[in-house]
């Protein structure tokens, strides 16, 4: 945990707003892993008037046993050991996003406060932490008939550069996340702005259709060519994939990839890929039909006016040890030859 505090960015990105965020992504990613599982359908974000921030959820619940290995209980061990979320079991997660493993005791080794809460078997388990460290053993603190996971969390002001959070940029996350995966109910609540009614102000983000809507919500403010979404639902590899686009009678592109709910602004070989398919069945079409006679640049891809392709990667067993040692060895043998 003293390596997190010594070296935030390595595992946040950075110290700034988009760091500071980051921490609420990290704690919401957790929820939606259960969501993912089969297990929770609603989400609550709220900033509270100290902007500190709670994320509650009605999954299962994180496991309070007995670790045998860590001689401590389970919740505990996930709050406060790197590389101990359930995304590091094979078992737990299929398909997981955030740090895998990392996120949620990167939050709490970034805060000067922390408060976990389980509710799982008919009772109310708590453990509160001081930079990451615990100040009590977990605890039974009542009874309940709910089940889930609430984090309430203050980050630590002597990391972060700022330490107030943004509504607009909590709402977008949220927003996309909503899309992202269809049927989950997610809420922001900022308690630090109330509304005429004396309500606090408060957006809820839903989707029955996922991302068709998504789609259509980002090309809200242009004329569409095209009234339907161009819709895919498919698995290929036993990898789960979505893609949902639209025209417009604009000239900008407009492309969001995702692996695992995250966005790979950076592009990639999926990316890539898709891109090159659309421009090939566009090109075979336009043949077939006769309506392209000849094509100066058969390479020029295809332009798409708005475009949400999502992938959600299931993980396989790791033979990454194997692998390495076979490439040590041909290394050696390449090193002994020369």
């Amino acid at each position: 945990m003293e390596a997190v505090r010594k070296r935030p960015a390595m595992y946040i990105g950075d110290i700034s707003e988009k760091g500071l965020h980051h921490l609420v992504y990290e704690v919401v990613d957790n929820s939606i892993d259960e969501a993912l599982a089969g297990y929770c359908d609603h989400i609550e974000v709220t900033i509270n008037e100290d902007n500190s921030i709670t994320v509650q959820d009605n999954g299962r619940g994180i496991p309070v046993d007995f670790h045998e290995k860590e001689k401590k209980s389970a919740l505990e061990v996930v709050m406060t050991v790197l590389h101990a979320g359930g995304k590091f079991d094979k078992g737990s997660y299929k398909v997981s996003g955030g740090l895998h493993g990392v996120g949620v005791s990167c939050v709490n080794a970034l805060s000067t406060h922390m408060t976990t809460q389980v509710f799982r078997g008919g009772k109310i388990y708590q453990q509160e932490y001081s930079c990451g460290h615990p100040l009590y053993s977990v605890k039974e603190v009542g009874t309940a008939d709910i089940t889930g996971t609430k984090q309430t969390f203050w980050p630590d002001d002597t990391i972060f550069t700022v330490t107030e959070y943004k509504f607009d940029i909590l709402q977008a996350r949220m927003r996309e996340l909503a899309y992202l995966n269809k049927g989950i109910t997610i809420s922001l609540t900022d308690r630090r702005i109330k509304e005429e009614d004396g309500s606090f102000k408060k957006e809820i983000f839903h989707s029955d259709e996922g991302v068709k809507e998504f789609v259509r919500f980002l090309n809200r403010n242009n004329e569409a060519l095209i009234n339907d979404v161009i819709y895919l639902n498919t698995e290929k590899n036993n990898t789960p994939i979505e893609c949902a686009i639209m025209y417009n009678t604009g000239y900008r592109e407009s492309l969001h990839s995702y692996v695992n709910n995250i966005n790979t602004i950076e592009g990639g070989t999926h990316e890539a890929g898709f891109r090159s398919a659309l421009t090939r069945v566009l090109k075979k079409y336009a043949e077939d039909t006769l309506s392209l006679i000849h094509i100066s640049e058969p390479t020029r891809q295809a332009e798409i006016s708005y475009a949400v392709f999502c992938l959600k990667k299931k993980k396989k067993k790791s033979t990454h040890k194997k692998k390495n040692k076979k490439k040590i060895k041909k290394q050696q043998k390449k090193i002994t030859k020369n």
